[in-house]
């Protein structure tokens, strides 16, 4: 505000003394603000990131404790709400993509009475969303490991023929390898009660789980997934100006950062790969 008001009647408003405002202004930097100037330069290369500027405080203070920095959450909350650095923002709209074969039973819901999961493999979630573009649509469909929220099998294409889901559900298999008798949990539609996609997961040894009819959060890890995917990639507008950006956009996101880097706070902060890597530390597997 100085360039429209003196030092003196600005501190006439704010009922300062001048002497106080110039001691202050030529006060020597702290140990404390030197520490904030160093935090503040690092949250903001991370907020810069085309990934981690979602972060909000909690997910910020753990990515700078892993790079070194001491601080807590509420240190980090604040000189974000300073500085303007807030997360960005999930989208509430979901398109809806369920369209059921009501010729077709669907498959109980296993999932809402099996225990928690305990290892990668266990239960398999799974869902299909339209991806909109200038150019068209185009639809993503993703399989998701339950224990580690990992991606481990995905596809875009541009129909919702079941081959979508097929090519999805075989690179999670071969990525993955669920045992036999594990859980494969989704909506109810028809790519999902397809005679091909069934016959597919009989033969892998998989059991079948559905959602009740209309009710999305018995799927809510693979809802969750899109409302995240959508918010931390997809442009402002949800629109791609092209299907070839849209690609590229979606690709660089599941591999480049959710399943190697993207903190999840229900795994305490930590990425996939991370819990994956943990689990097979702890548990090896033995091959004969």
């Amino acid at each position: 505000m100085r360039e429209d008001y003196t030092i003196a009647e600005l501190c006439e408003a704010f009922e300062l003394s001048r002497s106080g405002y110039y001691q202050w202004s030529r006060r020597e930097s702290t140990p404390r603000r030197a520490q904030n100037e160093i935090l503040l330069k690092e949250m903001k290369r991370i907020h810069e990131h085309r990934h981690t500027r979602c972060y909000g405080s909690p997910r910020m203070t753990v990515e700078l404790r892993e790079r070194g920095y001491a601080c807590s959450e509420n240190r980090v909350a604040r000189l974000m709400a300073r500085h303007g650095l807030a997360a960005k923002s999930r989208r509430p709209f979901r398109p809806k993509t369920t369209q059921p074969d009501r010729h077709v039973p669907p498959a109980p819901n296993h999932l809402a009475d099996a225990p928690a999961v305990t290892r990668p493999g266990e239960a398999l979630v799974s869902d299909i969303t339209y991806v909109a573009t200038r150019e068209g649509w185009l639809y993503l469909a993703v399989v998701l490991d339950l224990f580690s929220r990992a991606v481990v099998g995905w596809k875009i294409g541009e129909s919702l023929h079941t081959d979508l889901l097929l090519d999805a559900f075989e690179q999670s298999r071969l990525q993955l390898r669920p045992q036999r008798g594990a859980l494969f949990h989704s909506d109810r539609g028809c790519q999902y009660t397809s005679r091909a996609f069934r016959l597919r997961l009989e033969k892998s040894g998989l059991v079948q789980s559905m959602s009740a009819a209309g009710y999305c959060y018995d799927n809510a890890t693979a809802e969750s997934f899109f409302a995240t995917l959508k918010a931390e990639a997809f442009p402002p507008g949800a629109v791609f100006a092209s299907k070839i950006e849209a690609r590229r956009a979606i690709f660089d996101y599941l591999e480049t950062f959710y399943n190697r880097r993207r903190r999840h706070s229900s795994l305490a902060y930590q990425s996939p790969e991370a819990v994956l890597k943990k689990h097979f530390q702890n548990h090896p597997t033995h091959l004969n």
